[in-house]
Formats: structure tokens, sequence, C-alpha cells
């Protein structure tokens, strides 16, 4: 009698994996975005770096560092405490190759100085295409970043250490910092019992010589399998800011105690940890008293970072997923000809060009900061405000990339879902959506010319672009009501709104216009694709978000 074959059979109408391929050639807003704001120059670094990320080999790498989550060690064998962190090795791999592109150090120079040029945005680029492949390591590779800028509060500090954060090579192994080829640093801030508010922390640091002893806790220390930490503990003078080794000067380990690590939604290859210090060893960063002052200058530098990391995410997610509907057929014709899908990815297509020429712009502020007190002014009155759309709009926008790839988004073999859970927390982390709210109206009481300086420059440069005066008009009389605060959301939204309009027609004109049309002009629908696009618009967008 003849069996009946179980054999799977042909599989056809699926989409192949997209990977193999350019992530700066294939991405037309970038490219347009880097040029614009001064990276034409880094056309050529920026096409090796995509290849090279968007290659099977380093998504694979992604892949196994979220399945392979990090664990504590806290003991070694013979019951010596170590507090150790372990890691697949495909995330120690994404990490030294976000450390041989220099995304960690290469804004500075060997000195701890801004490198100035392009560096951020170059930079930016690199960080925009790495979050697509594996967002959760590069958290120390931003803290490391960032953390230059508060030790420059403490000159003598960041002349020993710039030698070895100034390197491109990455070193996992478990020693003094001094004695390796490149380091890691990670910060601590929050407690239990107070959160955002860290002047309510209450771990305690006591003079010891030239040194300090830190007792208290954190209860969230990101990335512990630094080689050392920024935290705020409280000194006679009050909140202050120091530097923790996890071995101290005499080469033994720092009583830096893990007590586990956190279980997170998302993030799952980075390592998020409860700690607590016994008398654990630091030195000051800054003057006593100033630590907010002091840290804060690194998580200006984060919160960028987290900026670009979330219009990383979206764009994959738009990558994905019209990926996806150019191969796959439903009733007798590609996803990707249907007109309502078209519309869907196209008006994804808008949201993410804006992101990318927004976040871009920002970048060249950071650059020109220095020496310019314009972009000065716009790096801090909208660094928050960009942190806070393009975070926001993340979840949303990749649960809608996940619909467009049906039950194939949802499950754990594809991406999607991973960048899914990945989304939140860039809102979260750095200072949560009220923060930012409030940071902006901080920027505004503190420095109210220079702040109204950066929206009569914003009023210029959509000056015609539909709904645009009305829009400005309405920020100024929302941040001056008495309650501002409470209607602070909605007044800063709309001044992201104007910034990626202004930043948008700086690189296509065509395309802000369309973005003002459909963003400032009248309130975006609540589901992508409810806008009303020419067939001509549609069909731009889709080429130049993925010839």
């Amino acid at each position: 009698m003849t069996q009946p074959s179980f054999a799977t059979p042909e599989v056809f109408n699926q989409s192949p994996p997209f990977e193999g391929v350019d992530l700066f050639t294939l991405d037309r807003p970038l490219q347009a975005a880097v040029a614009a704001n001064g990276g034409a120059s880094a056309a050529q670094e920026l096409a090796e770096f995509g290849r090279h990320w968007g290659s099977a080999a380093m998504a694979e790498r992604g892949r196994l560092a979220n399945e392979n989550t990090p664990k504590l060690r806290t003991f070694d064998a013979r019951g010596n405490r170590r507090d150790q962190i372990e890691f697949h090795p495909a995330y120690h791999e994404l990490m030294a190759r976000s450390a041989h592109a220099g995304i960690h150090n290469s804004t500075w120079t060997a000195q701890g100085k801004p490198a100035g040029g392009a560096s951020e945005v170059v930079r930016a680029a690199k960080f925009y295409m790495a979050a697509q492949v594996e967002t959760g390591h590069l958290c120390p590779i931003t803290m490391t970043r960032a953390s230059v800028a508060a030790m420059g509060s403490q000159p003598d500090l960041l002349a020993k250490l710039m030698p070895v954060i100034a390197t491109d090579a990455y070193d996992p192994s478990f020693a003094p910092w001094w004695t390796k080829r490149g380091m890691t640093l990670g910060m601590g801030m929050t407690e239990k019992q107070g959160g955002t508010d860290v002047r309510a922390n209450m771990t305690r640091a006591e003079r010891d010589g030239g040194a300090y002893r830190i007792t208290g806790h954190k209860w969230f220390m990101s990335a512990p399998m630094c080689d050392a930490f920024l935290v705020l503990a409280q000194a006679d003078a009050g909140l202050s800011c120091f530097f923790m080794p996890r071995f101290k000067p005499d080469g033994s380990v720092n009583a830096v105690h893990f007590q586990r690590l956190k279980d997170k939604l998302g993030n799952r290859s980075n390592a998020s940890s409860e700690v607590e210090f016994e008398n654990a060893y630091a030195s000051p960063v800054g003057e006593e008293g100033k630590g907010i002052r002091t840290i804060i200058q690194m998580v200006q530098l984060t919160r960028q970072d987290c900026a670009i990391a979330s219009a990383g995410l979206m764009r994959s997610g738009l990558a994905h997923a019209l990926h996806h509907a150019r191969h796959r057929s439903v009733f007798q014709k590609h996803l990707a000809d249907q007109p309502l899908m078209q519309a869907v990815l196209s008006d994804m297509a808008l949201h993410v060009e804006a992101s990318i020429a927004l976040v871009m712009r920002l970048c060249r502020a950071f650059d020109r900061a220095p020496d310019d007190a314009g972009e000065a002014a716009y790096m801090r009155l909208l660094t928050p405000a960009i942190k806070y759309w393009v975070c926001k709009n993340a979840p949303g926008f990749l649960y809608e990339a996940m619909e467009c790839l049906g039950g194939n988004g949802y499950v754990e073999e594809g991406i999607l879902a991973r960048h899914y859970r990945e989304a939140p927390v860039n809102a979260i982390w750095e200072g949560s959506g009220n923060v930012m709210c409030l940071d902006v109206l901080r920027a505004l009481s503190r420095e109210a010319d220079a702040a109204m300086a950066v929206l009569q420059a914003l009023t210029q440069e959509t000056k015609g672009l539909s709904g645009a005066a009305d829009t400005v008009s309405f920020i100024g009389k929302t941040f001056r009501r008495p309650d501002g605060e409470r209607v602070a959301r909605l007044a800063v939204e709309r001044l992201a709104l104007l910034a990626a309009a202004a930043a948008l027609n700086a690189v296509s004109p065509h395309h802000a216009e369309l973005f003002a049309r459909t963003r400032l002009a009248a309130p975006h629908a609540g589901m992508y694709g409810a806008v009303d696009l020419a067939h001509d618009d549609i069909q731009s967008l889709l080429v130049r978000a993925l010839p």
C-alpha cells in the first residue's frame, strides 16, 4: 500500500530575506539628508558601511545576540565576587564592528574636543544604519561617546581616558581600563524612590583623600558590562557626578555589586541592571554639587541618539514592508501595486523622509554649535522636541510596518517583531515624553530670545509651505498661555512638525510641501494611508524609499 506523502510542498509567493543590500545606497532620503547637512564627501565611506551592515552575516548576528540574552555571573567558581556579564559571541562581534567604524568616538578628537566638520552627521548616518540591524548593542556605544562631553568638566581625568576611548578597538576582557585596547562607559542616575527626579537620590559619596567612597544603589544601571560608569551621588555640597571604574587603582575589583539584570520588553541583547555600591571607589567629575549640570552634557548626546535610532527602526520597518509588498502577490497583483497598500506605504515613506531629514538637521546643529550661537540655540530647544516626536512615533509606525507583512510580521523569525519590542525604549530612556516637553518649556523660559530666534528661522525656512504660517502662530500662542505646561505636548508636537518641514524643505522641497499639506495644514489621520496623495507623488516617494 502506498504511504501518503507529507513532504513540505514547494514554497512560493513569499518574499526573500531583505539582506545582502547596501543600506546607504538603497536609501535616497538618507543620502540626500547627509549631503544637505555637510556630509557629502563621506558617501563612499557610508556606502562601505551600508554594504557591511546590510549583509546576511550582520543580520544573523543581530538575531543571535537577541535570542541569546546576557547573563549575570555574580561569583566565579571559587566564590570570589566578580559581577560579570556574559554575552553571546554575536554581541561582541556587533560591538567590535561599531567600534571599528568609530561610532563610539568619531565626533571627538584624540584630546576629547569636538571633531567639527560634519563628524556628527556622518556618525549619525552610521548609527542610523546600525540601528536597522541591531539596536541593543548601541546602548554602550552611545554612552561611551556621550560620556566624553560630561568628562570635559574634569580635564585631568579625561586626558587619562581619551587614549583608550579614542581607539577603534573593542576589548571585552574583564580587566582594569588602563590595561585595555579600548573601553566602554555606562551611566547610573535613577534610584527606586526617585526615578526621573534625581534630586531625590539618596546614594551617598564620602570623601576619601582625593577620591570618594560611594554607598547606595541604582535602580537602573545602563550597560553593566562597561569598564566604568558616570554615577550621581549626594556629596557634602549636594548631588554630584562621579567616575566609578570596575577596578580600583590597585587593580582589585571595585565594590559594584549587580543584583539582577532587568527583564525588559525589548532591548534584549543589551544588559540593564540593578546595582548596589558598598563603599565603591570613585573619582569626581566636575564641581561637587553640580552633578546635574555635569551629566546633562552626556544626556543631551544620548537623547540625540535616541532620536537617530528610532528613525533607523522606522526606516527598517518601511524597507522590510516595501520589499515584502513588491514580492508578495494578493488577488492576482503584487501588494505594492494595490492602490490602498501604495497609499499606506507612501505615507509611511513620507514620514521616514521627514524624520531622517530632521535628525540630520539636528546633527548639523551639534556639529556647528561650538562656533555658531544660532545652531547652539537650535540644538538646545529642538533636541528634546525632536526626541519627543521621533521616538513617540516609532512604536505605532512599526506596528503598521508589521501589519504590511501580515502574520509573517508578527512572528519572531522576522526582524519586525524585534523592532516593535525595541521601539518604546527610546521614548522612555533619557527622559520620557513629559520630561522632553518640560525641557522645551525650560529652554523657552531661560533663553527666550534665542528660542524666538530659532522659531523665526523656522518661519523663514518654511515660508510658503501649506499650513506653516498658521502653525507658527499656534506655537507662539500656545507657549505663551498661562497654562502652557498643560498643553505642552500639543505645542511641542507642532514645533517638531514645523522643524521637520523646514529640514525636509532643504532636502526635497516637493516632498516638504506634501509633508506640510498632510501634517501642518490639517491634522494627520490616526492611521497611515489615510491621506490623499496624487499617483505620481506616491510613486516618487516609494522609488526614493527603496529603488
